[in-house]
């Protein structure tokens, strides 16, 4: 996990483009908020594994999002069950779950299909807000850390240094 939180400061540093870092987070939120016993969070994991967004960020925000989804399985439950019991999708459930290893995503249960229609509702604004927050991170909060008199404290311990030397040449 530091090896991500530290990927991530450094491409927040970097010259890393901010869509890449606001895809990053929108992808894990999505992904985060999907139930992870079904073929449809391995096929969406996979899938997102070889897009070009910011994995650090990526995987930052599926820990995240997976720690609160116990709370919000309620709301995804009913979003779900609202959206199933529409007339207007029977004929489309009845044909997806005749095709063989359809039933496998469990797109018939509604905490995931609710879980599934809130993560793509959330991800432009996600998106939108992780590119304004990489963008406030970038012209303010890099000289407010720096200009810190914490930072400057732990900067002096001479085996911090080394340390920050250290995993600097390695990453």
């Amino acid at each position: 996990m530091i090896a991500f939180i530290s990927g991530l400061l450094k491409s927040l540093n970097a010259n890393t483009n901010p869509g890449e870092i606001a895809h990053g987070i929108a992808c894990g939120l999505l992904l985060g908020f999907v139930p992870k016993d079904n073929l449809l969070w391995i096929l969406l994991f996979v899938f997102l594994f070889f897009v070009r967004i910011n994995k650090p960020a990526y995987f930052i925000m599926l820990a995240v999002a997976s720690a609160i989804t116990p709370a919000l399985d309620p709301t995804f439950d009913s979003v779900g069950l609202s959206f199933l019991t529409m007339k207007q999708v029977y004929g489309a459930y009845a044909f997806l779950l005749d095709i063989p290893f359809v039933a496998f995503t469990k797109i018939n249960n509604s905490v995931v299909i609710g879980s599934l229609i809130i993560g793509l509702i959330a991800y432009i604004p996600t998106y939108i807000i992780g590119r304004i927050a990489v963008w406030a991170w970038r012209k303010y909060g890099v000289m407010i850390l720096r200009n810190s008199k914490i930072i400057k404290v732990i900067n002096q311990i001479p085996i911090v240094s080394k340390v920050v030397n250290v995993i600097g040449k390695k990453l």
